[in-house]
């Protein structure tokens, strides 16, 4: 089967690093969806204004591991060399990064072929958007909470019903075995009056973007996030922005 993007993402994060690790974990996280020109048509979301959230299919665009593997096509693990390239176990952050686990028991993007899926709120659409030149780029979807970068390909939207795609109280394995706690962040006044988003970024950086092998509390660590690279170092449950650089933009 060849899939196609019908869209791609907009983001405040130009890179992967810094990403919240699950969708709605930082909730007022805007970003856009912004069709592809054969895919622009209001008629393909009539309806869509109806409901709160929607599920996204989309990429690991940036994640190149495991890309051999994906190239291999439909008859992937037909040829013995394929299973050279299937890595069955990963190391999810929620375990400390050390504890191996079944690639399907976990959302690592290291995973045989690179498909993310997300639930985020549906803010709004725009039937009118236009980009800085004044080209029409409508309909543009406006959602918040996504773990999606900026760029990355989403493949197909649909609708989530509640009384078929919500299930309280149900078991999470490991998840429900390790508690998670976010970081305190510490943002210095030389910073604060900056033109950043700081709640937004807060968040973001409550979740720990570092990973999860590395504990170095003099190891410093850059984020791309609004235009600007945002450094910090983390000591014990604290962590401390050091730095806030423009971007060089390319």
């Amino acid at each position: 089967m060849n899939i196609k993007p019908i869209a791609v993402f907009r983001s405040p994060f130009s890179s992967k690093f810094g990403i919240p690790r699950q969708a709605g974990l930082v909730p007022e996280l805007e970003g856009r969806i912004v069709f592809e020109p054969w895919c622009r048509n209001a008629d393909a979301i009539r309806g869509l204004e109806g409901f709160d959230y929607i599920w996204l299919v989309w990429g690991f665009s940036a994640n190149q591991h495991g890309s051999a593997c994906r190239a291999a096509g439909p008859e992937t693990g037909s040829n013995p060399s394929d299973a050279t390239k299937f890595q069955p176990t990963v190391r999810p952050p929620r375990l400390g990064g050390n504890t191996r686990i079944g690639v399907f028991a976990s959302r690592s993007p290291f995973r045989p072929n690179g498909l993310g899926l997300s639930s985020v709120r549906l803010e709004s659409i725009s039937y009118d958007e236009k980009d800085g030149t004044g080209k029409a780029l409508g309909p543009v979807i406006y959602v918040l909470g996504a773990d999606l970068m900026d760029g990355t390909p989403i493949y197909d939207i649909k609708p989530y019903i509640e009384y078929t795609d919500s299930h309280p109280g149900v078991r999470s394995g490991f998840v429900d075995e390790h508690e998670w706690k976010p970081l305190q962040v510490v943002v210095p006044e030389e910073f604060a009056s900056m033109s950043l988003d700081w709640d937004i970024l807060r968040q973001v950086l409550s979740q720990d973007p570092r990973p999860r092998y590395q504990d170095n509390p003099s190891k410093t660590y850059g984020m791309p996030f609004g235009g600007y690279d945002i450094i910090f170092r983390v000591q014990g449950r604290t962590l401390t922005i050091v730095a806030v650089n423009p971007l060089q933009s390319s």
